[in-house]
């Protein structure tokens, strides 16, 4: 059988600027997630680790670290991570980074959350266990982004389901996570320049200009109407129920 991937590769070309993923049935009887580079693709399992490994019979290489971190405090003795360590985790953390971008293109969300909650968690962990600025910051410098793609996986699920109201409580919630970051890190003007919350910013315009108005919204729009129209015995009645709307209780209170 011959090694050579062309026959594979001719029938998915890669094309620039665009992110090409596909879901094929395993060996194994699971099935894969690929992801079309230019010079290949990346396949990778679904859940667990993406390609499929258990380092020291573990899901993770951060789950084996948080492990024996966890045994070292209950010993009461610090749990420090060596650079050649943390270059393994960083490794890592590319996997989850394929997948989770390669999820998003499916609208597997909920896969996307779980992957960047990963990578956050593994950010927080190299924070709590190394000492070396340069290190911890080789890893910080992408939870912007990955707070931002958890954001947008979130509020996606929202809006599928019609909840604009959430979903617009949901990117707000993202980008004071994102604003957060900056004002605690040595960088707080890189807020300004960053392209995660610009995209939050103009997100959340289209999702409030595409919100439905609720019942309350169009009666006041109504009445401004209808006092711009000097049609004042409606803008009273309006008026009146208006203020009844907002005072009356809530169903199930």
């Amino acid at each position: 059988m011959s090694l050579d991937l062309n026959s594979i590769l001719n029938g998915w070309p890669h094309e620039n600027g665009t992110i090409k993923v596909r879901k094929v049935p395993g060996l194994d009887g699971r099935e894969k997630l690929q992801l079309r580079i230019d010079l290949g693709l990346l396949q990778m399992e679904m859940e667990g680790r993406p390609d499929g490994q258990r380092p020291h019979n573990c899901e993770s290489l951060l789950v084996y670290h948080q492990r024996r971190a966890a045994r070292a405090t209950e010993r009461g003795e610090d749990y420090d991570l060596s650079p050649e360590q943390c270059g393994e985790l960083q490794q890592e953390g590319v996997q989850y980074y394929h997948r989770y971008l390669s999820l998003f293109q499916i609208d597997d969300f909920e896969g996307v959350i779980r992957d960047t909650q990963r990578n956050l968690d593994l950010f927080s962990f190299v924070d709590e266990h190394s000492e070396r600025e340069e290190l911890v910051w080789t890893f910080q410098q992408f939870r912007p982004y990955v707070l931002m793609m958890n954001t947008r996986a979130k509020v996606s699920i929202l809006l599928a389901d019609g909840q604009f109201g959430d979903a617009i409580r949901g990117i707000e919630a993202g980008k004071d996570r994102i604003s957060d970051f900056f004002q605690q890190s040595a960088f707080p003007e890189m807020e300004a320049k960053s392209s995660e919350m610009a995209f939050l910013d103009e997100w959340l315009e289209e999702v409030r200009a595409k919100r439905p108005l609720s019942k309350l919204e169009l009666m006041e729009r109504e009445m401004e109407r209808a006092i711009a129209s000097e049609l004042y015995e409606r803008a009273a009645e309006l008026r009146d129920a208006i203020r009844n709307f907002k005072t009356r209780p809530e169903v199930g209170s």
